[in-house]
């Protein structure tokens, strides 16, 4: 029950963040602000709850192999997505919000296996305050380039149900797989999450608000810091 009612908050972040992007009239420097504090979130989620309990379980010369693997296999899909989607519809930055989501809600999922729900308090929290401005800029881009209101919130919120899906299938799927693969698993989803902050969330934030992106991935930071040791408790 506690896997569905996570996914199900992060799910509708997506979509909030949609109808925050196509209806709302929010400053530049506050969507940065907010981008720039859900990455610097997620780069705690990744080392705590991700990278630092795989290589309890696997050796690190195997844990960062699949790590930096993860990351470049993530640069790469994604610089195919964006020349393949360039001048369409938000149709390659939707992709790419897939791509990043994916190994997120696995992960999620993965994270919870054989733990209590504290344990993926830090990602889950991470990945809710990342949603929301990623979706609001890619429904935004997408009705800049032509895209009906109700077209753009159709796509988001399919993508809300394609990565609430890949989160259970993660828990349901994996329950059962031995330890040592799911420690490469998470480390493989924490290499992808981490090249998206280097290749869309930090320089987007950065361009939005450059003035208080360093606080801002402080305030991330400590927020998500407080979320694992709470959770931990």
């Amino acid at each position: 029950m506690t896997l569905y009612i996570i996914v199900l908050v992060i799910s509708i972040a997506l979509v909030l963040g949609a109808v925050w992007g196509l209806y709302g009239h929010f400053p530049k420097r506050i969507e940065g602000f907010v981008l720039a504090v859900s990455g610097g979130a997620l780069i705690v989620a990744v080392m705590l709850e991700l990278l630092q309990p795989a290589a309890k379980t696997a050796s690190l010369w195997v844990v960062i192999p699949c790590f930096l693997t993860g990351s470049a296999v993530f640069v790469l899909i994604d610089m195919a997505i964006h020349r393949i989607g360039k001048g369409g519809k938000g149709g390659g930055l939707l992709a790419a919000v897939i791509l990043d989501g994916v190994p997120e809600n696995l992960a999620l999922g993965v994270s919870l296996i054989g733990t209590g729900p504290g344990a993926a308090l830090s990602l889950a929290g991470s990945i809710f305050l990342s949603n929301l401005p990623e979706a609001a800029g890619g429904a935004r881009e997408m009705e800049r380039n032509g895209l009906s209101k109700a077209k753009a919130l159709g796509l988001w919120t399919a993508t809300a149900a394609v990565l609430a899906l890949t989160a259970i299938a993660g828990n349901f799927f994996l329950s059962n797989v031995a330890p040592f693969w799911l420690a490469l698993i998470k480390s493989f989803a924490a290499g992808a999450v981490i090249s998206s902050l280097a290749t869309e969330v930090f320089p987007e934030a950065y361009e939005d608000d450059h003035r208080a992106a360093g606080v801002a991935i402080s305030i991330g930071l400590a927020i998500a810091f407080v979320l694992h040791t709470v959770g931990q408790g």
